[in-house]
């Protein structure tokens, strides 16, 4: 009885700290300094080792002024715990009182601390970071590995560097610790994208590209030309990166898989031209069943892409060619998917289309590879509006492979049929679940449906503009481009003025350019821009219209002016980095 009645006390007084520290933390969060204050000293008194509640009070009498009790606090913890970090909680309490030579007396003696005991280096280069002492931080590290040179702390001082604005010194350091370390070079790369796209001016690619073109150019080992074509990867420019992948197969062979990924990433990027090549030199260089095929498909893909109906015999017979050479197998499946699609969408024979995925699911195939040929066979279903059926084929995908990304993408396309045949509370529930999905294109198309049915249904609680809307979308969905165009004009004319107007102009704009009708694209655009400056499609519009100015009809003057906006009016859209990227480009500079 008496363990029992101790293990009870024990955990009461566990919660009850626990609800004083969440008591505490609540002062200080809302700035009640005083109230925090008393309630940390409460909490170290229980726990006097505690560094944390240590600092938390110390923060606390500096937020209200009390400099004094500050010091004499950490004098004491110095005298009885003798830690060199709180050297540093000295000098910083001193320039916190602009009394700066007093403050870097302390510091100094803190760096000499490391001098004396390398392994201190820890607790006080921590402090001086949170302090946002930087240069002392480096110091730091530099002591410590001085007196150990086999400390390293590259990584830090990588870090620092950056925060610093040198970006020479982080650049080498970054780069010397990824080739000394390879294991860290996917957290080194992380870092260094964050300063392409985020925290430096325009001067800190072109300095990285410049380094590790010189890293090349001195030393013959492989890793450089990989981290070079890695940075292409990232500036997407890839034919400048295939170049570097090209030099890396000629020394290694073996490398045509990462190539073949070179070819898909330019593929997402829509950079066809480079893509094309990229897939022809893989057929060229391989005899790998499986590299073939999946090079072959990409091409295929590509050909379907950018094909009029003029081209679809073709295709279909190229296909047919291809599946002969090559034989209907596990092996050749992304191809016959490709063949079943084609049909149905693009030949508009869906039954011919369904066997051939019939076909495919006959054979020994792995559970993802079933799960390929049933999101296709789905598709079909959906093609024929048979919206039950397409669903019982996505619910089957969802459970044979939960929490897969293919899963997630079965998931999103259920819903999708849910809102073309117009089962709108549904729909928005299941979009609502996917915005958080963890696959950033899931999440973000969830995220446009969820809003288009939720701003819709709240502007007309009958749903009528969004069923007349919804049947373009499906239009769309069955290649059914022309009557898909006729649809949404009637849903202007209908519900001019509505909540949905905007998305309606913005879809017959993508449309457009679907097609090929460049003007009439730009039409819509403009409209958007003109009669819903202040709504949420408008950065999508001006950037739609920059795109098409500067790569399809060749007027950089005429783009320029719309990325800036992007730049300066819409720093939230998901466009801003690509649009300051390209603005930069029109504009000439040459630190890219």
């Amino acid at each position: 009885m008496k363990k029992l009645f101790l293990h009870i006390a024990l955990f009461f007084s566990l919660i009850c700290f626990s609800q004083n520290e969440q008591l505490a933390q609540y002062y200080y969060d809302k700035g009640d300094f005083e109230k925090a204050k008393i309630s940390y000293e409460e909490l170290l008194e229980n726990v006097p080792q505690n560094m944390q509640y240590f600092l938390r009070t110390i923060d606390c009498c500096q937020q209200l002024q009390q400099f004094d009790v500050a010091e004499k606090a950490i004098l004491n913890r110095l005298t009885k715990y003798n830690q060199g970090n709180l050297l540093v909680e000295l000098g910083y309490n001193y320039q916190l009182q602009k009394n700066d030579a007093k403050a870097k007396s302390y510091y100094d003696q803190a760096i000499e601390r490391i001098r004396k005991n390398p392994n201190e280096v820890y607790g006080i280069s921590s402090s001086f970071e949170r302090k946002v002492q930087l240069e002392y931080a480096l110091k730091a590290y530099q002591t410590a590995t001085e007196i150990q040179p086999n400390y390293n702390f590259n990584y830090q001082q990588g870090l620092l560097y950056g925060q610093l604005g040198n970006y020479e010194m982080m650049i080498n350091t970054f780069l010397d610790e990824a080739f000394d370390s390879p294991q860290s070079s996917v957290m080194i790369q992380n870092q260094l994208s964050r300063f392409m796209t985020d925290e430096a001016d325009v001067s800190f690619s072109n300095a990285l590209r410049k380094a590790l073109i010189l890293k090349v150019q001195k030393n013959q080992d492989l890793f450089w030309n990989q981290y070079l074509s890695w940075f292409y990867v990232q500036q997407k420019e890839f034919s400048k990166a295939f170049i570097q992948e090209k030099a890396i197969y000629k020394r290694n062979p073996e490398s045509l898989s990462t190539i073949l990924n070179l070819a898909n990433l330019a593929i997402e990027e829509d950079d066809q031209e480079v893509a094309t090549e990229i897939l022809a030199f893989v057929i060229e260089n391989t005899k790998d069943l499986g590299l073939l095929v999946q090079a072959h498909s990409y091409l295929i893909e590509l050909k379907i892409k950018k094909a009029t109906e003029k081209d679809f015999a073709t295709i279909n017979s190229e296909i047919e060619t291809l599946l002969k050479e090559y034989e209907i197998s596990p092996f050749t499946l992304s191809l016959q998917l490709i063949q079943a699609h084609f049909v149905a969408f693009n030949l508009k024979k869906p039954e011919q289309g369904k066997a051939i995925v019939k076909k495919a699911l006959d054979l020994r195939l792995n559970n993802y590879e079933v799960a390929q040929a049933k999101m296709e066979l789905a598709d079909i279903l959906l093609f024929e509006e048979k919206f039950n059926q397409a669903l019982l084929y996505y619910s089957q995908i969802e459970m044979d492979l939960k929490n897969d990304v293919v899963a997630h993408e079965a998931s999103l396309k259920a819903a999708k049929t849910s809102y073309f045949k117009g089962d709108f509370p549904w729909a928005l529930k299941q979009f609502k679940e996917m915005k958080s999905a963890n696959t950033q294109l899931i999440a973000n198309d969830a995220l446009e449906y969820f809003l288009l049915i939720n701003d819709n249904t709240v502007a007309d609680s009958t749903q009528t503009a969004l069923k007349a809307f919804a049947k373009g979308d499906y239009l769309l969905y069955q290649n059914r481009d022309q009557e898909a165009i006729t649809q949404f004009q009637l849903v202007l004319e209908t519900f001019k003025g509505q909540e949905i107007e905007a998305v309606t102009q913005l879809r017959l704009g993508k449309t457009y350019e679907k097609i090929g009708e460049y003007n009439l694209a730009l039409s819509q655009y403009q409209s958007i821009m003109e009669q819903h400056s202040d709504g949420i499609y408008i950065d999508e519009a001006l950037f739609f219209s920059a795109e098409i100015y500067s790569k399809k009809l060749n007027e950089a003057e005429k783009a320029k002016p719309l990325y800036e906006k992007i730049i300066f009016k819409h720093q939230d859209s998901i466009y801003f980095v690509e649009a300051r990227k390209k603005f930069r480009e029109l504009r000439g500079d040459k630190n890219l």
